[in-house]
């Protein structure tokens, strides 16, 4: 049997390896993605100060803080029955829609661009960031400008522009000026042109593209799961508040509950070859690597958000959201590539969002913060840019952290995500030679998920060689080369 590895997988937040085994005849025979980090943030957040976690946690990325940061300040709400003062919600839900579009604007672009801007034939040595901006100038000088306006915001709201410090159990840390909430207007109303002009070129110079209309119909690309999301009470996709709802393989609701209720429905299980934890639906149960109606495996993200939702929030959102569903023909759609039109239909919602709320009357008031009760438990539960991020925090009576649980968006993805490696790994095997273009469209179907191992799990080294490796069948290497 032959032994192929990808390590580490690139342009992702984290380190990871794919395992692909061959048999003597060159089919395949197993595919792995395989995560050598190790998290510890659940044993040494015991024993520290509630408040504290907000800090904490976010440490976790330097890619979603901003979840991380707002998952936490919900927890605590939670554990210390605070209710949140309208100006605070504002502040937090204006923050979290520009952390939604920059993050998303990030991956369509730099992250995800170069699959979804460069032919196939590529060489690897230009298939990145540097590629996209040489064959698309213009759109990158504008992307890096309006995001750094996003960042603005963010770093206005939240005290910085990375690992952010105004959530408080309760509420926010400090009121929005009035000469703030003009600046971020500014910022906002750019963001917005820039989700509708983007909006344009997708439809121009992306969706067009044979190559790309490929990749959405691919039978290995789809991948009949779960889905798991927030919406509010309109059924609209909501990215920090509202009810968890899950809909099943066929478009079934399968619950839709509070933060709380929802984590109680999902189990996890281990496996003994990566430090990744396994999340399903402790109702059907786990049934193994399969996927279908009768499986516990549930995908989290910008597709599973718009197949969990009936609607979106916001009008031109609202319009992109209607062309996507009319495209596939029906819901849920289980194109894993289409997680990349999905996640631009989010990021024009979070920048209309992001306007809507800069605009209100109660952004600059001075009531932030609501009273505390005594500590408790409790969960947070927010949308990150990747999917559903659930924070659950036991507190004694002093406020100190006795048990935690941490589920991230790439946790739950864990699952789905090795079957869509397989699932193109088998592809590529059947199509031929295992050469570096078609090794890369086995990297495209976990990035389409926009992973964050960081997340998942938590490595020291942060070294990121490539080294594929091929043996035969007695274990002897054929071949190694490195990126």
């Amino acid at each position: 049997m032959k032994k192929l590895t990808i390590d580490p997988i690139t342009r992702l937040e984290g380190h990871g390896k794919i395992l692909l085994y061959l048999d003597e005849g060159g089919g395949l025979k197993g595919a792995v993605l395989q995560v050598p980090e190790l998290r510890g943030f659940e044993a040494f957040c015991r024993g520290r100060r509630g408040e504290e976690m907000p800090q904490i946690t976010e440490r976790i990325c330097g890619v979603c803080p901003e979840a991380h940061h707002l998952a936490s300040a919900r927890a605590l709400d939670a554990a210390y029955g605070a209710t949140v003062p309208p100006a605070a919600w504002i502040q937090r839900e204006l923050f979290y829609n520009a952390y939604i579009f920059a993050d998303h604007l990030l991956h369509l672009v730099f992250l995800g661009g170069p699959d979804l801007l460069l032919p196939a034939h590529t060489p690897n040595g230009a298939r990145n960031v540097l590629g996209v901006l040489q064959a698309y100038p213009e759109l990158g000088r504008e992307v890096v400008a309006v995001r750094a306006r996003a960042q603005r915001v963010l770093e206005i709201i939240g005290g910085r522009a990375i690992h952010p410090v105004f959530a408080l159990p309760g509420g926010v840390s400090k009121p929005i000026a009035p000469d703030e909430a003009t600046e971020i207007a500014g910022h906002t109303g750019a963001m917005v042109d820039l989700a509708g002009e983007f909006v344009t070129f997708f439809h121009e110079e992306v969706l067009p593209d044979p190559a790309f209309q490929s990749l959405l119909a691919l039978p290995e690309g789809q991948l009949p799961t779960h889905y798991m999301g927030l919406v509010d009470g309109g059924t609209a996709l909501h990215f920090c508040r509202g009810e968890v709802r899950a809909v099943s393989a066929d478009g079934k609701e399968l619950f839709r509950l509070d933060g709380e209720a929802a984590l109680a429905k999902i189990a996890e299980r281990v496996e003994p070859w990566t430090y990744v934890k396994f999340p399903y639906l402790r109702e059907p149960g786990w049934t193994g690597f399969v996927a279908g109606p009768e499986s516990g495996i549930y995908r989290v993200g910008p597709l599973a958000r718009l197949n969990v939702a009936e609607r979106m929030a916001t009008p031109l959102a609202q319009e992109e959201y209607e062309r996507f569903l009319d495209f596939f023909g029906e819901k849920p759609v289980h194109a894993t590539f289409a997680y990349h039109w999905a996640r631009l239909v989010e990021m024009v919602q979070a920048a209309e969002a992001a306007a809507a709320l800069a605009t209100e009357e109660d952004l600059t008031r001075t009531e932030i913060r609501g009273k505390l009760g005594k500590p408790g438990s409790g969960v947070g539960v927010v949308e990150a840019a990747r999917g559903t991020l659930f924070h659950r925090y036991v507190l004694d009576e002093q406020g100190l952290v006795t048990d935690l649980d941490l589920i991230v968006a790439t946790t739950h993805n864990a699952a789905g995500i090795g079957l869509s490696v397989k699932q193109m790994a088998e592809g590529v095997v059947r199509r031929g030679a295992l050469d570096e273009a078609l090794l890369n469209r086995i990297e495209m179907a976990f990035r389409a998920y926009d992973p964050c191992l960081a997340c998942a799990t938590h490595f020291l080294p942060g070294e990121m060689p490539l080294v594929v490796e091929i043996y035969d069948e007695e274990g002897n290497l054929e071949r190694r080369i490195t990126r």
